[in-house]
């Protein structure tokens, strides 16, 4: 392969490597992004360890031990429990960790799905335009007149939901604003002169779309897709206290809030010990992903 038929697909690449570099530099410096860094870490670290480490079953249940309170109330705790029991006896650190796994889980897998399937969508519509793209933009049209939670509602309603299912229903339902940005940068870069360059020298649309300008527009637009790791495990939680998430025995932030909810008065730590570690986790994903947005922006601003 000659260095002429190399160049091409070298420029895109590594520009692409340099934008998102200095994406990542440029949000680290902010102290905000370092503070969600630091909370979110701590917190995959726990609920990836803190199960296994403990080896405390979060669904083996001990009536004897039903409704004790964190240590921090003073009375009737034990340090074996740190966070309280819930109504069966069950430790309520290990079941908001594992939650908090599963919900980690589902929020990440379906964003990854539905920039895959956004991505493509854009990919296609925006570079051979015309038919494909009437016929791809309408169908992305009729997709974002549906609200989310109410597609996965009702698919979900109607069948068992599992980890599976929940990311493959909630990734087919939040892909059309990836489609249609996706689209608008890859007409723009389109019309741009390496990709020219390509196509005189015999490149063929496949190759173009995939080596010189999904590269390059693929990344930024990824670091903008962390904040949606935040709206799907809100959606994964809204689910579960539906009775439409993952079911019981399986611990989730949904299921465990939906079942305090009937100790408010007498065990209120039952639904709020799963609500902090929600926010938490959330604060610190949003704080990380409005610094990288912050950055992407200030960078194309610049450029």
């Amino acid at each position: 392969m000659s260095s002429i038929d190399i160049a091409p697909e070298a420029l895109p690449r590594r520009k692409g490597r340099k934008i998102s570099a200095r994406i990542w530099s440029e949000a680290f410096s902010s102290i905000e992004f370092r503070i969600g860094l630091a909370v979110f870490t701590v917190l995959v670290a726990a609920a990836l360890l803190y199960p296994w480490l403990s080896e405390i079953d979060p669904t083996k249940m001990n009536i004897r031990a039903k409704l004790s309170p964190p240590v921090f109330m003073g009375e009737g705790w034990s340090w074996a429990h740190p966070l309280g029991t819930d109504q069966l006896g069950r430790d309520m650190l290990a079941r908001s960790l594992v939650g908090l796994r599963y919900s980690l889980l589902i929020g990440i897998a379906t964003t990854v799905l539905m920039l895959a399937v956004g991505a493509m969508i854009g990919l296609f519509s925006g570079y051979f335009g015309g038919r494909i793209d009437t016929v791809l933009m309408r169908l992305t049209d009729a997709q974002l007149s549906i609200p989310m939670i109410i597609l996965a509602i009702t698919i979900l309603g109607v069948s068992r939901p599992t980890i599976p299912s929940i990311i493959l229903v909630l990734g087919l339902a939040g892909w059309p604003v990836y489609a249609r940005v996706m689209r608008s940068t890859v007409m723009s870069e389109r019309k741009k002169e390496f990709v020219r360059g390509a196509m005189v020298l015999g490149a063929n649309d496949w190759r173009i779309m995939f080596t010189l300008i999904l590269p390059l527009v693929l990344p930024p637009i990824a670091f903008v897709a962390v904040l949606d790791i935040a709206r799907m495990m809100i959606f994964e939680s809204v689910l579960g206290f539906l009775g439409l998430g993952v079911q019981p025995p399986t611990p989730t932030f949904g299921n465990i809030i939906a079942d305090g909810r009937k100790y408010l008065m007498n065990a209120w730590w039952i639904a709020t010990m799963p609500g902090v570690f929600l926010v938490l986790t959330l604060t610190s994903i949003n704080l990380m992903g409005a610094a990288l947005e912050r950055s992407r922006n200030k960078i194309y601003g610049g450029a």
